[in-house]
């Protein structure tokens, strides 16, 4: 089959690269391709037509999956949160503990982009939010207009890498690992970027203080019952999500339950609880679950098709050529990934690039936790990267009229040089992304043709018969 039709894989993935550039929509070009490739395929006899019996098997094992299942939870988390005005309350109370040291706004807006990190995960809310009340603030007080408009979007985009972080479950469930694995690898490579962050906030005060003052109004008062009310909350939910998950009292489904009942019941008792906002937050997590689903869904048929056309063999011929292995393989994927962010959203990169390099790093002897850190770090910076960059749209649209597109270029620059500072860092230091195996887990190249990236189909009697005819033409 290699020899007849070898081109198909390559003219497959050309295909694709051709038609996202159009523009349409990335779930149905994915389909679309999928499904064209494999009716060409089945005609020209390079792909047997008992395969297509296990595609409903897969769609629906899809929407089975119970890891998937924690999006929903998380990002109707997040959303009620955000509509609980809980980035409003911290803000104001940690501007107060901060506002009088130079740079002092831009640490408070660093301390609470983690601390919502690490509850609301949504990048959206936690920029517009601090756009909305630091900005104005620091602006008022002679910042740089650059330096703050990056801060803002850098902290925000902190969800990204901090658990409970949606990038880390897509991709725990891509790469076939425990979602608790991936989320105690992220803790210490978080924890240092966040310090990276304030570091550079703290050089920058140091060499350059007049692009970040003191707060003149020295008749500020720290609040310290508010100060505590706003932060007990947030501290409160993330022990309920985080901490169960690292103690093994819970999964991460099970912990994004508690973490949106939580969610309700804070938003309750702050008497900001209404039909208005539960349904906001159900329209938008649905909205955000339905683009997830369409877009896995369109990839697992691009990848079993690819892979039933040994793309996954032409993709690893191709790394193979790489005169370097292992280093020159990690330096050649994070330029994809992180030229790719420039252009696409994460979930499409993760569904996309991240199957196909499954069977690599396994041939490699790759961390799949330690890779998928490192990927996360790296796809943290497409939120940050001109011209698509989300949190450049975001800032854009609540920031003042003084905030220029200038500004907001030139205040992400440092902040993703830091964070590939920080992705070269975790490829010298793998020791830092730290985990302990929760639960086993196994791979094989059959199991690679009938898993998309590790989303395993539940149907047994698909994946069998998947592996049955993987074997049989392997061997012709």
């Amino acid at each position: 089959m290699t020899g007849d039709w070898g081109w198909l894989a390559p003219l497959m993935f050309a295909a694709l690269f051709l038609l996202l550039l159009t523009g349409y929509p990335v779930a149905f070009v994915l389909a679309a391709v999928g499904l064209i490739f494999g009716a060409l395929g089945v005609m020209l006899g390079a792909i047997p037509l008992e395969l297509v019996q296990a595609v409903p098997e897969r769609l629906f094992g899809i929407m089975r999956n119970e890891t998937l299942m924690a999006i929903p939870f998380f990002t109707l988390m997040g959303l009620i949160l955000e509509k609980s005005q809980l980035a409003e309350d911290l803000l104001d109370a940690v501007n107060r503990l901060f506002g009088r040291l130079r740079g002092g706004l831009a640490f408070a807006v660093i301390l609470v982009g983690a601390l919502l990190a690490a509850t609301t995960g949504v990048v959206a809310a936690s920029v517009m939010a601090m756009g909305l009340i630091s900005l104005p603030m620091m602006l008022r007080q002679g910042y740089s207009p650059a330096i703050s408009s990056g801060v803002i979007m850098a902290s925000g985009t902190l969800a990204q890498i901090i658990p409970p972080s949606l990038v880390l479950i897509v991709l725990a469930d891509t790469l076939g690992v425990p979602v608790g694995d991936m989320y105690l690898g992220a803790i210490y490579p978080s924890l240092f970027l966040v310090a990276l962050f304030a570091l550079f906030i703290g050089a920058v005060a140091i060499i350059k203080p007049q692009l970040l003052p003191a707060q003149q109004n020295l008749s500020i008062t720290i609040d310290w019952p508010k100060l505590l009310s706003a932060l007990l909350p947030p501290l409160v939910l993330i022990f309920l999500v985080l901490g169960t998950i690292f103690i093994g009292l819970a999964t991460p489904t099970e912990a994004g339950a508690m973490g949106a009942a939580g969610a309700l019941v804070l938003a309750l008792v702050k008497r900001r609880l209404s039909m208005a906002l539960l349904h906001q937050a159900l329209d938008g997590t649905a909205k955000l679950t339905s683009f997830v689903m369409f877009i896995l869904i369109g990839s697992s048929l691009f990848a079993l098709v690819f892979r039933a056309l040994n793309g996954d063999v032409w993709v690893e011929h191709l790394f193979d050529q790489l005169p370097a292995g292992e280093i020159a393989f990690l330096l050649v994927v994070n330029l994809m990934v992180f030229g790719l962010g420039m252009f696409l959203d994460f979930f499409e990169i993760v569904f996309i690039v991240v199957p196909l390099l499954v069977p690599i790093i396994h041939k490699l002897n790759i961390d799949p936790v330690w890779f998928g850190v490192l990927l996360a770090m790296n796809l943290q910076t497409s939120f940050l990267t001109p011209p698509f960059g989300f949190s450049l749209f975001y800032l854009r649209s609540v920031a003042p009229k003084t905030i220029n597109t200038s500004h907001l270029y030139k205040g992400a620059v440092p902040f993703i040089i830091l964070q590939l500072v920080m992705v070269a860092v975790l490829v010298m230091y793998p020791e830092l992304v730290r985990h302990q195996t929760t639960s086993p887990t196994s791979f094989s190249n059959s199991q690679d043709l009938s898993n998309v990236g590790g989303q395993a189909a539940s149907a047994d009697e698909a994946i069998q018969l998947m592996q049955e005819i993987a074997k049989e033409y392997q061997g012709k």
